[in-house]
């Protein structure tokens, strides 16, 4: 807690406008009680920087383990039990959703995917989304990013995630693997190269 609360101070001073954080996970205590505190804790932070203009966004989470944050319900109760709520939002992550169990894989399943966002917790919180494709199968729960395109998620997906009116004016952060290839490309670029042409792309 004092680690964040000296996150949040940082970024504050720098004007940057989130923080985002995994939201940690139960470690055998239960659904309930993991929720339970870890809104408690955020509580406690907000009290400790009700100064500070900086939101907090909760990422999805691949829920290995004990994590909790791998679902909607669990976001939104994290959310519904902390009580300055306006400085909480949600950074969506696609190998996450992916490896949670989420299908966004075709048109139906991506338009149920945001219809039940925003039931459960509400578009108006999404801030950010991480761009990640995944290595592992969905419903694995296993996190582990993948090059865009190359992983089990696969290109249409991203088509509608970059498409798609709920998102337009978000950013997306790439957290794909980093280095270059064989020929000395770097991978961030290609990757940012592949979301480019799927936008382009009718």
């Amino acid at each position: 807690m004092q680690a964040l609360q000296d996150e949040l101070v940082r970024t504050d001073l720098l004007g940057i406008p989130y923080v985002v954080i995994h939201p940690g996970a139960h470690m055998g205590s239960g659904e309930k009680i993991g929720i339970r505190r870890i809104a408690g804790s955020l509580n406690r932070i907000f009290e400790r920087t009700s100064k500070l203009r900086v939101r907090i966004l909760l990422e999805t989470t691949a829920g290995q383990g004990t994590s909790l944050g791998y679902r909607f319900e669990q976001l939104a109760e994290m959310i519904d039990q902390t009580e300055s709520q306006d400085r909480l939002g949600v950074c969506l992550d696609t190998c996450h959703l992916f490896a949670a169990g989420y299908d966004f894989g075709d048109r139906e399943t991506f338009n149920t995917l945001v219809r039940d966002f925003d039931a459960s917790i509400g578009l108006s919180r999404l801030k950010v989304i991480h761009a990640n494709d995944s290595k592992k199968e969905r419903g694995s729960r296993i996190d582990r990013h993948e090059h865009i395109g190359q992983g089990l998620i696969g290109e249409r997906a991203f088509s509608f995630l970059l498409k798609a009116p709920a998102f337009k004016d978000l950013p997306f952060i790439l957290e794909t693997p980093k280095g270059a290839d064989a020929f000395g490309e770097d991978l961030d670029t290609l990757n940012l190269g592949v979301l480019r042409r799927l936008l382009m792309e009718e």
